[in-house]
């Protein structure tokens, strides 16, 4: 067996990444846009031409969110370690190889900013960034800022980014995750949390988060 030098086998690590990731996500738009010949559908349906999501419907941005979480999410609707009746029959529905090719994909889409929305409350905004950046230590919450980084930008595979993803969405995660429809988190760590925060903090942490920039090279205002 052919040894590789540490610098000679990085070079084609990369080499290998250049050329099997775009294979994937020209594999992956495709189901993202007409569905595959399983049956699943496209993907657009809900989640926009662009992976913006539809905050309306309560569909959320899938642009730009790290592969391998996308790929883990994907995974726990299969095994319903996260329970959604419509994520569930639509993942059926996609090979592994599917499933892969839609997380290269969409990790590779442009995020842009929810421009256009009515602006939030400046209360719950105030109350929202103080859990997010302090917590609330006398009922054992933590800075949500510890896992997901200070501006919400998320931090590796387990931990995403929820900075400017939809309010609603964010809120029925929270939900999901305190009713332990969704049980896929590392350490039953957000279900604990969520068992601790009132209706009013998670409105008031889904707004927060939904105001701030998604996409930081985009300079405006997320004061209301």
């Amino acid at each position: 067996m052919i040894q590789l030098q540490p610098r000679h086998a990085m070079a084609l690590f990369t080499a290998l990444t250049l050329t099997v990731v775009p294979a994937l996500a020209q594999t992956g738009e495709k189901i993202a846009k007409a569905g595959n010949a399983a049956g699943a559908p496209a993907c657009v349906t809900c989640h926009g031409a662009s992976g913006q999501g539809l905050p309306t419907a309560g569909f959320p941005r899938l642009a730009g969110l790290n592969a391998a979480y996308f790929l883990r999410q994907l995974q726990s609707f299969h095994d319903a370690t996260r329970v959604n009746p419509i994520m569930a029959p639509i993942v059926q529905q996609l090979s592994a190889a599917d499933r892969q090719a839609l997380a290269a994909y969409y990790a590779g889409l442009a995020v842009t900013n929810n421009d256009g929305e009515s602006p939030a409350d400046p209360k719950s905004l105030i109350a929202g960034e103080a859990l997010a950046q302090r917590g609330d230590w006398n009922n054992g919450v933590p800075a949500c800022a510890q896992c997901h980084g200070r501006k919400g930008l998320g931090v590796g595979a387990a931990f995403p980014q929820i900075a400017g993803q939809h309010p609603t969405y964010i809120v029925s995660q929270l939900q999901a995750w305190r009713t332990g429809m969704r049980k896929n988190d590392p350490l039953g760590l957000m279900h604990g949390i969520a068992l601790k925060l009132s209706a009013a903090d998670i409105d008031a942490v889904a707004a927060y988060y939904g105001s701030l920039d998604a996409a930081p090279s985009t300079k405006r205002s997320v004061k209301p």
